[in-house]
């Protein structure tokens, strides 16, 4: 036993037990998510319940749980039909439930708001003279030429957004026109004017069409009942998708989840974030994370060069380390109001001054923005890398400089041909850990520009295309929003998991490429303890 001890076995064990815990932590982690987070989509036998008072119920069957006598269970129900319940969930104990179905007839609907739509189609009302038939044919048809007439709006949609734009511009322009203090009657000015009115006569005709559109697409409506039969009348635009989910074969029920996981990457988001797709967030994450990695990286780079290769060690040096290192320690939110005051009040504040003071008091840079919550993250990294590019420089051995000095090449040429190189690989470690906590961080986010909604994505192809004064989206936050923030927290829950589950990825996916780069830089520039 003292020999066992001696030699250290347990320690052995102990750290080779931690880094077991620590990897089943992880796993446990990512199943969970995995778990209540893939599952979401998938469209599940909508039951109809005969309670023992004569009522019925319908609705997708989630979970079932101990009464809390701990005689019998009870079932929680997504009985949706928000605006003729107030409520999307129900709990029914399983002793008032006379005979349990799944009848074929029955139909989900996917709305723009007030949740799914659970019942019965009734009648199909259409302004023109529909072909005979079922009317559930009928309805479908009927969704064919709304989809058509949808498109239309849409185009309308865009169209009177870029008219918008337009408009915008010229009333800056105007603005800066007369903050130069030219005159009213200059031709510069009238030109401005006349182009303005212009565009206003092609937006109020424009306007007047798509709301024509929008009155004639509205004209298309179906009557539903639920179970109990009260009736619900509604217009076919408001309906995102149908189907039923009784009558779905394993085939088709394949189908429509993959059809939902597209609209969840590509999609917009409705029904304050808790449905529809996530792209404007997912967006926002990697630009982020783009902008944040193009700032932090060459910053704690050359910093660390410094720091290394050409500062003398004294009491200043030494400080700086010591300061570095702290950094990499402060909580991120003091790192958001540093942020805030600086970036956004100090610097944005000077920019708006500067270039654009016929805006004020409306800010331009003076706000919240993805470029200041960028340089705030990259802030909060640049320890990180600091420390990550350091250590490998100092693990490179002293010979291979001296042997580049002696071979006649300058110290600058020794740095950039032989020590970069050969510490590439620890300089992505610290790029790959800089990116996984920038992913991840919210706090600093919430007081630097992200936002629940954000009406256009940061980068699009109006000129100057890319806009870093714009506000943005983030799945971290939105993580928060929905989770904390929703008025419907049970509706809100599979949300928060697929989302989770999407920054998850997106965090592997971004390391796994920059491992695979470093791993490439490994092989090439192996020398010693490389």
């Amino acid at each position: 036993m003292k020999k066992f001890f001696r030699e250290g076995e347990p320690f052995v064990w102990a750290t080779g037990a931690a880094l077991a815990l620590t990897l089943l932590i992880a796993l446990a982690l990512v199943v969970v998510v995995m778990v209540n987070g893939l599952g979401v989509f998938w469209p599940s036998n909508v039951a109809l319940l005969e309670l023992r008072d004569g009522g019925r119920v319908a609705g997708e069957i989630l979970q079932r749980e101990p009464l809390p006598s701990g005689e019998g269970e009870r079932l929680q129900l997504k009985t949706g039909n928000r605006d003729l319940y107030g409520l999307d969930f129900r709990w029914l104990d399983e002793a008032k439930i006379a005979q349990q179905s799944y009848p074929e007839e029955l139909i989900a609907l996917e709305r723009e708001e007030y949740g799914n739509f659970y019942g019965l189609l009734q009648r199909v009302e259409v302004p023109e003279a529909a072909a005979g038939g079922a009317p559930l044919a009928q309805l479908n048809r009927a969704l064919e030429v709304v989809a058509q007439k949808h498109a239309l709006v849409a185009d309308y949609n865009h169209r009177v957004a870029g008219l918008s734009r337009e408009m915008e511009r010229l009333r800056l322009e105007l603005l800066k026109l007369e903050y130069r203090g030219v005159a009213a009657e200059s031709p510069e000015v009238t030109r401005v004017k006349r182009q303005r009115t212009i565009v206003r006569q092609d937006f109020d005709q424009l306007v007047a069409l798509q709301g024509e559109a929008v009155k004639d697409m509205e004209r298309y409506k179906a009557l539903f009942t639920d179970v109990a039969g009260t009736e619900k009348l509604i217009p076919l635009s408001h309906i995102v998708r149908l189907y039923q989910p009784n009558q779905m074969g394993w085939g088709e029920k394949s189908l429509f989840y993959l059809s939902k996981l597209k609209e969840l990457i590509l999609g917009e988001p409705r029904e304050a974030n808790t449905e529809g797709g996530l792209y404007p967030a997912i967006f926002g994450t990697v630009m982020l994370i783009f902008l944040m990695s193009l700032v932090s990286f060459p910053l704690g780079v050359i910093a660390a060069v410094y720091l290394r290769e050409y500062a003398k060690d004294g009491p200043v040096v030494r400080i700086v380390r010591i300061a570095v290192n702290n950094l990499a320690g402060i909580p991120s939110i003091v790192y958001g109001i540093f942020g805030l005051g600086f970036f956004v009040y100090g610097i944005g504040a000077t920019i708006d001054q500067l270039f654009f003071p016929e805006r004020l008091p409306s800010p331009t840079f003076g706000t919240g923005g993805i470029l200041w919550a960028s340089l705030t993250l990259a802030l909060l990294t640049v320890p990180v890398v600091i420390v990550a590019t350091e250590e490998a420089l100092g693990a490179i051995p002293a010979g291979v400089r001296e042997g580049s000095l002696a071979l006649g090449a300058t110290k600058f040429q020794t740095l950039c041909r032989t020590l970069l190189p050969m510490a590439s690989p620890g300089i992505m470690t610290g790029l790959i850990l800089a990116m996984a906590r920038a992913a991840g961080e919210v706090a600093p986010l919430m007081i630097t520009g992200v936002v629940k909604l954000a009406p256009a994505l940061p980068l699009d192809g109006t000129f100057p295309f890319l806009h870093l004064d714009r506000k943005f989206m983030h799945l971290g936050f939105h993580i928060y929003d929905i989770g904390f923030q929703s008025p419907n927290v049970e509706a809100a829950k599979p949300m928060v998991f697929v989302t989770t589950l999407l920054l998850v990825l997106i965090v592997l996916v971004m390391s796994s490429v920059a491992i695979t780069l470093r791993n490439r830089m490994k092989k090439r520039f192996t020398y010693g303890t490389f």
